[in-house]
């Protein structure tokens, strides 16, 4: 794939559309739609952006934070995400940093293995988004920002009643929000005008009141928010049915509508927020081990199969240390848990269940989720980008031959699926789960795939199940997340499922296991009594402070209500941030 330097990254077109088959172009006879050209696009010039600049400070406050005289020994359980960022960034501050990883494999949740062939297969269907700011000040500290291949700005629907057809919102290259609402309103395929004007009145209530407004939306589902505000019900059909199955793997008469509108909220007001990227290779490799390396060359350590079986205490319920299935005893100075909330519940130490602050994650448990790999025995016409498949069974699909360049193949396709909601399926044996997204490829692929494989071939499969995945954000969830500092001295929690803006994603995983961090640092300069270069409370509180400002000007008339709209949904405090738990 060859890299546009200098152009605009989509276009509309007034002629027939182009297709990507087998490595050359192909014109479709029929109307002009907006298009999707198969090739790498430029990384997003992030810098400007409030949000990057606030993981700079927050990783510039650790890497600058005044050097204890005895380094502390932190040990954190889990390798995933959570944990090797934790990781890097408590080598940053000196510290060292001993992960413990229970499987033999590296990533958690963004896990892969290869197969006999050689052939990668994943944990789940990863996409970066532009809207994660910490993971890209984090591949940049790792020096390995070119492993992004990002593709147009374009979010991509399938036509439940058109076969192989797909509604295409493609943002132009101009400020949020407006690149946002020109995406929307240029899309007629999907809403008409009165059910567009209709949601965009929803939406003016968060707008208006804020973050405020957007939390107490926890307790309503997507549908019965659309149903308070008046908003159609085909809203609700034709996008938000497979926004919510991205979102966290479930339906919107489920899912928190607190999700939804911090995912709005980001993406309408962050320039390049929605722009997606595919890593170039299996996460494992490609992500994961830089952050070993880093840390361990910097006196930190990595065990792997190296799996908890308790959290020994001592008297006064501070962690003694960790012991492990094998019997081994691992001590540090400080502890950490980066594991599933699923599994830190069912290690919680006994003395501990009785206190508030850890009854919380009662409150929290894992989504299923299923992840499907089809080998076919040739190219398909699929296009360099993610889709929203939009069918029963089916939440988001990528030709990954396509789309990545570790799996690029010129002459046939790997498609990699999403199967949710999940709950239904999780228990049924793998060659049912094959037939029954076969049966949906082919209303997605009408010409080239049939269910019987009269067409297209099945040259190998394979089936991923998680019973317990990221925590399931259904209404009131967000009461139940816990802060990363805990009621014990020394032991600390990272996760997508404690609490930060990003939720259950993977930047909600880094930036778990920076926050942790930060605890962690900011803990052992009070012990030894030296005074921090920076808040004790972590680092981005501290906006709040401005957005006080901001409105405290606005009222005494010295800013306009623009200004003060912008500055509140701009503020890293009052916005919640998106979470995509499949990218």
């Amino acid at each position: 794939m060859q890299t546009m330097q200098g152009r605009a990254h989509a276009q509309t077109l007034n002629r027939q559309p182009v297709t990507q088959v087998a490595g050359r172009t192909q014109r479709r006879v029929g109307r002009s739609r907006l298009q999707v050209y198969a090739r790498d696009f430029p990384p997003p010039q992030f810098d400007g952006t409030a949000s990057y600049q606030d993981a700079v400070a927050l990783s510039t406050k650790l890497q600058n934070a005044p050097r204890p005289a005895k380094p502390q020994r932190v040990v954190i359980a889990g390798a995933g995400l959570a944990g090797l960022s934790a990781a890097k960034y408590l080598s940053d501050a000196g510290h060292i940093p001993i992960v413990l990883e229970a499987r033999d494999v590296l990533g958690g949740k963004v896990a892969a293995w290869k197969d006999e062939d050689g052939d990668w297969y994943e944990t789940g269907l990863h996409i970066f988004f532009g809207a994660y700011p910490n993971i890209q000040r984090l591949l940049k500290e790792l020096n390995i920002s070119d492993r992004l291949q990002w593709k147009s700005h374009s979010m991509i629907f399938a036509m439940q009643d058109k076969p192989g057809q797909f509604s295409r919102f493609e943002f132009p290259d101009i400020p949020a929000p407006w690149n946002g609402v020109v995406a929307i309103l240029r899309n007629n395929e999907m809403l008409s005008w009165t059910e567009k004007i209709k949601f965009a009145i929803g939406l003016l209530r968060p707008i208006i009141f804020g973050q405020k407004y957007v939390e107490e939306q926890d307790e309503l589902t997507v549908t019965q928010w659309m149903e308070k505000q008046g908003v159609p019900s085909r809203v609700n059909d034709e996008v938000f049915i497979a926004m919510a199955k991205a979102l966290n793997f479930i339906d919107p008469d489920e899912l928190s509508m607190t999700v939804v509108l911090t995912a709005l909220n980001r993406f309408l007001q962050e320039r390049h927020g929605s722009k997606m990227a595919f890593l170039d290779g299996a996460p494992p490799e490609r992500l994961c081990e830089p952050m070993v390396n880093y840390f361990t060359s910097r006196g930190g350590e990595l065990r792997m199969n190296a799996r908890l079986k308790q959290i020994v205490l001592n008297e006064d319920n501070s962690v003694k240390h960790f012991e492990l299935l094998n019997g081994e005893i691992v001590e540090g100075d400080a502890y950490m848990s980066a594991m599933p909330v699923d599994i830190m519940k069912k290690l919680m130490p006994q003395p501990w269940k009785n206190v508030p602050f850890f009854q919380k994650p009662n409150g929290l448990e894992g989504v299923p989720v299923i992840n499907i790999h089809i080998w076919f025995d040739r190219k398909l016409s699929t296009v360099d980008h993610l889709l929203f498949s939009r069918s029963e069974l089916l939440s988001v699909y990528a030709d990954m031959s396509t789309t990545c360049k570790e799996y690029s193949d010129d002459k046939a396709s790997m498609l990699e699926l999403v199967f949710a909601p999940a709950a239904d399926w999780i228990g049924r044996p793998d060659s049912e789960i094959v037939d029954a997204t076969m049966k949906e490829l082919e209303k997605l692929f009408p010409n080239e795939i049939k269910a019987d494989q009269s067409l297209a071939k099945i040259r190998k499969s394979k089936v991923i199940k998680t019973p317990l995945s990221v925590y399931k954000s259904t209404a009131g969830r967000e009461k139940y997340r816990p802060s990363q500092k805990t009621p014990i001295p020394n032991f600390y929690l990272a996760g997508d499922y404690t609490k930060q803006k990003y939720l259950a994603s993977m930047e909600g995983a880094v930036f778990s296991g920076k926050l942790a961090c930060e605890q962690v640092v900011d803990d052992a300069v009070t012990r030894v009594g030296q005074q921090s270069t920076a808040p004790s409370q972590p680092a981005l509180a501290a906006a709040s402070a401005a957005v006080l400002l901001a409105m405290g000007a606005a009222l005494a008339g010295n800013a306009s209500a623009q200004v003060l709209t912008e500055t509140i949904w701009g503020s890293p405090v009052l916005t919640e941030a998106v979470t995509f738990p499949w990218f």
